[in-house]
């Protein structure tokens, strides 16, 4: 969210979401056709794949560009991180998946640790509030097309490879955001790319092979094994460890708020991967 946030004014909401997602699903391709793995054949691996994208690739990122132009990236991060309670409703709901009162408690207990951590980022302007102006409610979008996609991935495995899955949702989900761009006239693509500065093209590298091809890959590739809730969980840190690096490159400080809160998030992932003495 931080490297998104520093080019989106440079480049374009858009143009960043595509490219988030397009090369990177290219190297995923290329690299899971280099293990060999099979690609998907057949309308049966096909259509779920073309779901896939809609609601992960295209809706997430789209929602998720949208809403990082209107609000701050700690209260997106708020918000885009609650996505593992709705992974948990879901998870529950079409796979009987169960984590226990331990478990059900971190989740709440994660999103209080969340609001601790980010609570000095958070302001709420009551008086300029409009519902589709506003980034929070597209965040919200965000969340929910990110834990709808989170579930999907077991549908989608069972007739495709999960790398190969992960990699063509992103590039058939880009697609559709890169036409956005150049609707919208985006700036990256109106001549100013080559006014990119070198930490601003490492960014939008950083977004696309670290922030997708290699979170992607490892995250939808555990989603197809063990418990979606507790991988979803992990999400938790994602704000934690921006906070850190705020701290160490951005001169940023932690107050004793967030300290408090970074702790609690730690606490509440430990209760969501709590094993009973039975389940050991």
């Amino acid at each position: 969210m931080v490297a998104m946030k520093e080019v989106l004014p440079k480049t374009g909401p858009f143009f960043v979401s595509s490219f988030r997602l397009i090369p990177a699903g290219l190297l995923l391709v290329g690299f899971a056709a280099f293990k060999g793995r099979r690609f998907p054949s057949g309308f049966n691996a096909w259509f779920p794949i073309f779901l896939f994208a809609l609601v992960d690739a295209a809706c997430f990122q789209g929602f998720l560009a949208e809403g990082l132009e209107r609000t701050t990236a700690g209260l997106g991060s708020v918000i885009i991180d609650s996505q593992p309670l709705t992974v948990a409703i879901l998870a529950a709901l079409l796979f009987g998946e169960s984590i226990g009162l331990v478990g059900a408690t971190g989740l709440v207990v994660g999103v209080v640790g969340l609001l601790l951590l980010e609570v000095p980022a958070i302001s709420f302007d009551k008086s300029n509030f409009s519902l589709w102006g506003s980034g929070e409610w597209w965040m919200l979008l965000a969340a929910q097309s990110m834990a709808v996609g989170t579930v999907m991935v077991r549908w989608v495995t069972k007739y495709s490879d999960p790398i190969m899955a992960t990699g063509w949702h992103m590039v058939i989900g880009g697609i559709p955001l890169l036409a956005v761009s150049v609707l919208n006239h985006d700036p990256a693509l109106s001549g100013s790319f080559k006014d990119l500065s070198s930490n601003d093209l490492l960014a939008l590298l950083y977004t696309s092979i670290f922030g997708s091809a290699v979170s992607y890959g490892v995250y939808f590739y555990n989603a197809t094994r063990g418990s979606l809730t507790k991988l979803s969980s992990l999400t938790f840190l994602t704000p934690m460890f921006a906070s850190i690096f705020g701290f160490l490159y951005l001169d940023e400080t932690f107050t004793p708020i967030q300290v408090i809160g970074a702790l609690v998030i730690v606490a509440a992932i430990f209760m969501v991967n709590y094993r009973t003495s039975e389940e050991k």
